[in-house]
């Protein structure tokens, strides 16, 4: 019995045409976004969001010792971390 090849429509060549194939998620996304704005609760606030992560940031890399400032200043020039301020960790 010889071996089953099924017939495929080809394109210029006898290369495997290509077959249109577009889903639009639109809907699916505008869904998703009202979710989680809903999620989020009419109170979310992005600004005072962004303040916290700020000061969370601040007192993160307060009061560094001598150490912990060399390592400190060693990733930022590494562009491991963002400079704050004048480039130094806050006192």
């Amino acid at each position: 019995m010889p071996p089953h090849h099924p017939t495929s429509p080809t394109g210029p060549e006898d290369t495997p045409a290509l077959v249109d194939f577009t889903v639009d998620l639109t809907a699916q996304e505008v869904l998703r976004r009202a979710q989680v704005m809903d999620a989020l609760g009419p109170d979310w606030d992005p600004i005072e969001v962004l303040r916290g992560e700020e000061a969370a940031y601040d007192l993160l890399y307060s009061g560094l010792d001598a150490e912990q400032q060399r390592v400190y200043d060693a990733l930022v020039a590494a562009g491991v971390l963002a400079p704050r301020g004048d480039g130094h960790a806050a006192a």
